[in-house]
C-alpha cells in the first residue's frame, strides 16, 4: 500500500484560521467557473470534487454582495438577498462532507463592472469610465450615504454566508476588480474627503469593512482578506512592494487570514509561457514578516517539494491553488498516499481562464472532467468499468486525443491497442512543445504516457502507420480514429474563403514546415489568421534565429484569443523584445517572389512587404482519410463499430482534443449481445 513520503508531512499539518481549523495546508483559493446561478448544481459538484480530493479549504468564487455589483455578462453566484442563502448553502454542505472548510469570496467589483443586469450606475470612489467591456458608461462617485450603504451590504452578505454555513468569509480587495481596491489605490481614488488623498484615508474603507465583517460573523467564521500587494500593470499607489507592505503592516492583525497576490489578473494568473512556478514569491515574501496571521498565496504550484519549500522558508502557511486544483482535484490525496508522481500537473495554458472570459463553463487541458462533474457525472479519478473487459479496442493516433482515449479505456478495463504513425508519442504536442515558451505543455503527453506504460491491458506501438486493411487485420471490436490534422498550405482561413494567389510558391511555408525544421532565412512575414498562440510563437522563434520578422494579422490586435488566456500584453512584449515588427488589421491579397501584397482591413489601402519567406498560419485540415475508409468497412459489415476523436473531427484547442478523447472512451460500452 502506498504511503506518504515523510518529507511532505508538513503539508498535512492542521492550521488554525481564527475560530476554525483547516485539516491541512492545501487551500483551493477562490476562482471563477463561468457557471451562472441557473446551474448551481454544477458549482456544487465542482467544489465537492476538490474537497473529496483532499483540499483542506475549498473556496467559492467572487460572490456578489449587491445587485450593483457584477461582471455582467459573466456569470457567478451572489448573496445579495436572503433568497440566495438556500442556493449557495449546498456548496458549503458538499465541501463539509469531506472534512474541508468552505470559504466564500464576498465582493463588489466597483468600476470594473458595467452594472448591466441591475441597469443602474456602477459605483466608484471617483467618477471614472467603466474599465471592462469598453462600455461607454461613467461610474457614480459615491457619497457618504453610499459608503454607509456599502458597509451594510457587506455585513448583510456576511451574515447570509454565515447562515449558509461557510467557515471563511472573504473581504475582496484584489485583481483590479474590487471597489475596495478602487478606494485603496490613488489611480482610481481622487477624492479629497476623509476617504481619499492620504494613505490613511484611502485605507479607511478597507479597515472599516474588515472590522464590520469581523464584528458580524467573527465569532464563528474566519474573516479573510484577499489583497493585491502590488499592481504590476499600472502605476499607482500600489506600484511597489513598499506600498503593499504598508497596507499589511497597517492592518496586520485585523483579518484572520491574508490571501495575497499581485494585480491585475494577467499578472496573478500568469501563463506558463511567461511565468514560472512560484513566480509571485518576490512580491509576497514579506507578508509573514509583518503579521502573525496565516498567509496563503498562489504560484501554479504542482511540485510537492516546491510546496514544502514555501512553508519551511516562511513564505506561506497555506499552499494556495486555483489552476492546479482544476487540473488535478486529487493533488493533495495523491501526495498523501505517495502517488505524487501521478499528479496531473497544470500546464499553465490558461484555457480555464479563457472559457470564463468567453462566458461559458470552465474547462482544462489536462483534466477533461472539469466542469462536467454534475452534467455528465464525470469524475477525475473514477470511470465506469468495461461492459465486457475482453473486448479489444484499437486507437489509431497517439496525439492528445488518442492518448486520452486509450488512458480512459485502459482505466475502464478494456484490452486496448494504440498505434502511432510517428516516431514519438504526442502528435501535435511533439512539435509544439519545442516552440518558444511552450515546453511545459509537454506535460499533457508525459502524464498520459507515464500511466499508460504501467497498464498491462494497454499495448502501444510507435512507427505504425495503419491502413484500413491493417486495421481490419487486427480484428478489433471497436476502433477510435485520432489521426489529427495538418495546417493548410493555401492561405484559406478566417479571412480568405479562397486560396491566396501565389500560395503555392516555394518560399511559402506552413507551421508544420517550420516545426519540422525546414530552413527559413532573411526577411520573413508570418501571417496570422488563426488568432491564438501559433503565429506569435513562430514569429518569436524565427526572429531569435536571426531573421528579420514581420508579424501580420487580419485582427485588430496581435493574437487576439490570447486576451482571453490573459497573455495578450505578454505576447506583444515578447514579440517586441525579439525585434518583431507588428502589423495589425491587414490581410494578404497576393504572394509574389520576394514580396507579399496586403490590404488594410478598414481603409482598403494596399501595402507591399518584403518577404524572402512567408509563413501562413491560417487554419487546419482534419486528417480524416482513414476514418472515411473505415466507415465504409463498417457499412459493409467488416468492422463492428467506429468512432473518431480530436482534431480529425475538427481541429481545435488541445483541451478540446483531450476532452473529446475522454468522451470517445466514456461513450463506448457495447452490450455483450451486440
Amino acid at each position: 500500500m502506498n504511503s506518504r513520503d515523510p518529507r511532505y508531512d508538513i503539508l498535512f499539518e492542521p492550521v488554525q484560521i481564527g475560530p476554525v481549523t483547516s485539516k491541512n495546508r492545501f487551500y483551493q483559493t477562490p476562482y471563477a467557473l463561468g457557471i451562472g446561478p441557473h446551474r448551481y448544481q454544477d458549482m456544487v459538484a465542482f467544489r465537492q470534487t476538490r474537497a473529496e480530493g483532499g483540499w483542506g479549504v475549498v473556496c467559492v468564487e467572487e460572490t456578489m454582495i449587491h445587485p450593483t455589483s457584477g461582471h455582467d455578462p459573466f456569470q457567478g453566484p451572489h448573496l445579495w438577498s436572503d433568497a440566495d442563502i438556500g442556493r449557495v448553502a449546498p456548496m458549503a454542505e458538499a465541501v463539509h462532507k469531506y472534512g474541508a472548510l468552505a470559504g466564500v469570496e464576498l465582493a463588489h467589483v466597483g468600476s470594473s463592472g458595467p452594472c448591466w443586469e441591475h441597469r443602474g450606475y456602477p459605483l466608484s470612489p471617483t467618477a471614472n469610465p467603466v474599465r471592462l467591456h469598453d462600455n461607454p458608461i461613467m461610474t457614480k462617485q459615491m457619497d457618504k450615504r453610499d459608503i454607509a450603504q456599502f458597509r451594510r451590504w457587506y455585513v448583510d452578505a456576511a451574515l447570509r454566508a454565515k447562515k449558509a454555513d461557510f467557515d471563511i468569509v472573504y473581504v475582496y480587495c484584489a485583481h483590479d476588480l474590487s471597489l475596495l481596491q478602487d478606494f485603496l489605490v490613488s489611480r482610481t481614488n481622487k477624492r479629497t474627503d476623509d476617504y481619499g488623498g492620504s494613505f490613511q484615508n484611502r485605507i479607511r474603507l478597507l479597515r472599516e469593512v474588515l472590522s464590520d465583517v469581523k464584528d458580524a460573523v467573527g465569532d464563528r467564521c474566519a474573516v479573510a482578506v484577499r489583497l493585491a500587494v502590488e499592481e504590476r500593470r499600472w502605476k499607482s499607489s500600489l506600484n511597489t512592494r513598499e506600498d503593499g507592505r504598508r497596507v499589511i503592516e497597517e492592518l496586520a492583525e485585523v483579518p484572520d487570514l491574508w490571501d495575497v497576490n499581485v494585480s491585475d489578473w494577467a499578472w496573478d494568473t500568469g501563463s506558463s509561457r511567461f511565468f514560472e512556478e512560484g513566480h509571485q514569491e518576490p512580491f509576497i515574501s514579506f507578508v509573514k514578516q509583518v503579521t502573525s496571521k496565516p498567509v496563503v498565496g498562489v504560484g501554479r504550484f504542482t511540485s510537492p517539494d516546491a510546496m514544502v519549500s514555501q512553508v519551511k522558508r516562511g513564505i506561506l502557511d497555506f499552499i494556495g491553488a486555483a489552476r492546479p486544483s482544476i487540473a488535478d482535484p486529487f493533488l493533495p490525496n495523491k501526495i498523501d498516499t505517495g502517488l505524487h508522481d501521478d499528479i496531473r500537473e497544470c500546464i499553465g495554458c490558461n484555457v480555464c481562464a479563457a472559457e470564463v472570459m468567453n462566458q461559458t463553463t470552465i474547462r482544462c487541458t489536462q483534466n477533461p472532467t472539469a466542469g462536467e462533474e454534475f452534467r455528465l457525472q464525470w469524475h477525475p479519478e473514477r470511470v465506469p468499468p468495461a461492459g465486457d473487459p475482453t473486448r479489444n479496442i484499437l486507437v489509431v493516433g497517439g496525439g492528445p486525443a488518442g492518448l486520452q482515449a486509450a488512458l480512459t479505456l485502459g482505466k475502464r478495463g478494456y484490452q486496448v491497442s494504440i498505434a502511432e504513425a510517428g516516431e514519438n508519442w504526442g502528435g501535435r504536442i511533439v512539435r509544439e512543445r519545442s516552440l518558444p515558451r511552450l515546453a511545459t505543455w509537454g506535460r499533457v503527453v508525459d502524464y498520459r504516457l507515464a500511466l499508460l506504460q504501467r497498464m498491462p491491458n494497454v499495448q502501444m506501438y510507435l512507427a505504425s502507420r495503419l491502413s484500413a486493411e491493417d486495421v481490419l487485420g487486427m480484428e478489433p471490436d471497436h476502433v477510435i480514429v485520432a489521426t489529427g490534422s495538418s495546417w493548410r498550405r493555401d492561405g484559406t482561413g478566417r479571412s480568405h474563403d479562397e486560396p491566396i494567389p501565389g500560395a503555392d510558391a516555394a518560399h511559402v511555408f506552413t507551421p508544420d514546415d517550420i516545426m519540422a525544421g525546414k530552413p527559413v532565412s532573411g526577411k520573413v512575414v508570418v501571417y496570422d489568421d488563426d488568432y491564438y498562440y501559433m503565429a506569435s510563437a513562430l514569429a518569436e522563434k524565427l526572429a531569435r534565429e536571426g531573421n528579420t520578422v514581420t508579424y501580420v494579422t487580419s485582427a485588430s490586435e496581435p493574437a487576439p484569443w490570447t486576451f482571453k488566456t490573459l497573455e495578450l500584453g505578454h505576447v506583444v512584449q515578447a514579440l517586441l523584445a525579439a525585434g518583431v515588427e507588428i502589423v495589425t488589421g491587414t490581410t494578404l491579397t497576393a504572394i509574389e517572389p520576394g514580396r507579399v501584397t496586403a490590404q488594410r482591413v478598414l481603409t482598403g489601402h494596399s501595402i507591399t512587404l518584403d518577404a524572402d519567406a512567408l509563413v501562413l498560419v491560417t487554419c487546419q485540415n482534419a486528417d480524416e482519410t482513414l476514418y472515411r475508409e473505415l466507415l465504409e468497412r463498417v457499412e459493409e459489415g467488416q468492422l463492428p463499430s467506429l468512432d473518431r476523436t480530436g482534431d480529425c473531427v475538427a481541429p481545435a484547442f488541445i483541451a478540446q482534443a483531450v476532452r473529446d478523447g475522454h468522451r470517445a472512451a466514456m461513450s463506448y460500452d457495447l452490450p455483450k449481445d451486440q
